[in-house]
């Protein structure tokens, strides 16, 4: 019997070197981006999946793990962080935000996933190990050990306040978004629990890419023969791919003929294309372009009549996206990096005018579930001058009998209906245009004459559109 044994103590045990996890690594990197960097996960993801399929040991189960627990852990970090504020013994702004991280994305798993809570604890105790090293592992163990000892609806019942109570905190808990925002969009559907519920968990929801078929250079049949594709909802240039389809898979987006697009986006381009005008139809002008989606579309449309467009963007980096995403278009087109409120074109130059105005972009939360956390109520009043300057200029771009449309991937009133209605009063010259016939069969797009689209009821991002025509000089 050694000496050790002999006065009672344990054998130390040998020191085990943690298993490195490749996708919950890859997650918690993405993370990490996305919090250190303020970076975008759906810009963040791709390259990082991309390398780690160079390996071999990293398949398509692992890349749509590692998406699950990203996009998950993100979309629902306001539910995630009141459930971990439980638990631990301190503010949630004490604890290290790599912790806090690993954390969530254990969180996630024992709430959010069918992993088993077994597995799920100790796969996250490893990742802490391998990232935040023994001593926090231990933190990350107990924390998550408390968390296990309820579901999801046994925790939302702990931590979210009775809905009677505080109805717009129970619904930020329980549908993870700030209550700011839950506040806002609750405003614009014009009251009702069932339809804010319903958006709320849209929101939540993870969309299917949605391609759009560029006119006169791809259809809607070609992408069709895509595994498991359908046909859009609305649009007829619109195809879904299947979950988890890679849209650099499918040959026509790789040449350029067809491009990723949500169907909202295109029916925005497509009522401005629709809509009826006294006079001419040969000059179009899209005058916030970046990133290129709708004036690619715009400019099939425009090149079908002979019409020619001009697709305007105040960065030039993105005026370059917007410029590879026209290349090859059928008919003429020019792109310019300019400034959108100082305009280098005369007064009065074009027949349609779109403006897609930068907004708080609280309509595409579906596809950027960190927007949520980054916005703040302040930054409306940072856009509401620059949206209504733009808006100005749009209505002086286009010539008499012309139509412009205002649209926004928002569906706030400050940056919709309150800012066409404030610029408006001083045209009297121009008037709203009902833009609702001009998508048929699309349902549901309110009381007009603007439109609103809703992820939960159209399956689109909540994008914002209003008609104006100039009715005299």
């Amino acid at each position: 019997m050694s000496e050790q044994s002999r006065r009672g103590h344990k054998p130390a045990k040998p020191y085990r070197r943690p298993k490195k996890d490749p996708v919950r690594i890859l997650a918690f990197e993405a993370l990490r981006a996305v919090d250190e960097r303020d970076a975008y996960a759906n810009l963040v993801l791709p390259p990082l999946l991309r390398k780690a399929r160079e390996k071999d040991d990293f398949d398509a189960r692992d890349a749509a793990l590692a998406t699950e627990l990203v996009y998950g852990t993100l979309r629902r970090q306001g539910t995630y962080d009141a459930v971990i504020a439980a638990c631990v013994d301190r503010p949630l702004r004490e604890v290290d935000p790599p912790v806090l991280d690993v954390l969530s994305l254990g969180a996630h798993q024992l709430l959010g996933t069918r992993i088993p809570t077994h597995a799920a604890v100790s796969a996250t105790v490893e990742l802490a190990r391998v990232v935040l090293g023994d001593g926090r592992a231990k933190f990350v163990n107990a924390v998550l050990r408390k968390i296990a000892q309820n579901d999801l609806d046994g925790w939302i019942e702990k931590v979210a306040p009775p809905y009677d109570e505080d109805p717009e905190d129970h619904l930020a808990v329980v549908h993870s978004h700030p209550r700011w925002v839950v506040s806002a969009l609750w405003d614009s559907l014009g009251g009702g629990r069932a339809g804010i519920e319903e958006l709320l968990a849209a929101d939540n929801e993870r969309p299917r890419v949605t391609l759009v078929a560029r006119p006169g250079r791809a259809t809607s049949q070609e992408l069709l023969c895509e595994e498991a594709a359908e046909a859009g909802r609305w649009s007829p240039y619109a195809v879904r791919l299947a979950e988890g389809g890679e849209p650099g898979a499918v040959e026509a987006v790789r040449e350029g003929r067809a491009g990723v697009q949500d169907e909202g986006s295109q029916l925005v381009a497509l009522a401005l294309a629709n809509a009826p005008l006294e006079g001419p139809d040969t000059k179009w002008l899209d005058g916030c372009a970046g990133p290129g989606g709708k004036a690619a579309l715009l400019g099939a449309l425009a090149a079908e009549r002979g019409a020619t467009l001009l697709a305007s963007e105040k960065q030039p980096h993105r005026a370059g996206l917007v410029a590879k995403a026209l290349a090859g278009n059928p008919g003429p087109y020019q792109v310019i990096a300019a400034d959108g409120t100082r305009p280098p074109w005369r007064p009065g130059s074009f027949d349609r005018v779109l403006v897609d105005v930068p907004c708080t972009g609280l309509g595409a939360l579906r596809r950027r579930p960190e927007a949520r956390w980054r916005r703040r109520p302040e930054d409306l009043d940072n856009f509401a001058p620059l949206q209504r300057a733009l808006l100005r200029t749009a209505l002086d771009s286009v010539r008499v009998g012309g139509v412009v449309g205002y649209a926004t991937c928002s569906p706030h009133l400050a940056e919709t209906r309150v800012v066409v209605a404030d610029v408006l009063k001083q045209y009297p010259d121009a008037e709203l245009v009902d833009a609702r016939p001009l998508l048929p069969g699309v349902p549901a797009l309110g009381d007009g004459p603007d439109i609103q689209l809703w992820p939960h009821v159209h399956g689109t991002d909540a994008m914002y559109l209003a008609l104006i025509r100039r009715t005299a000089g």
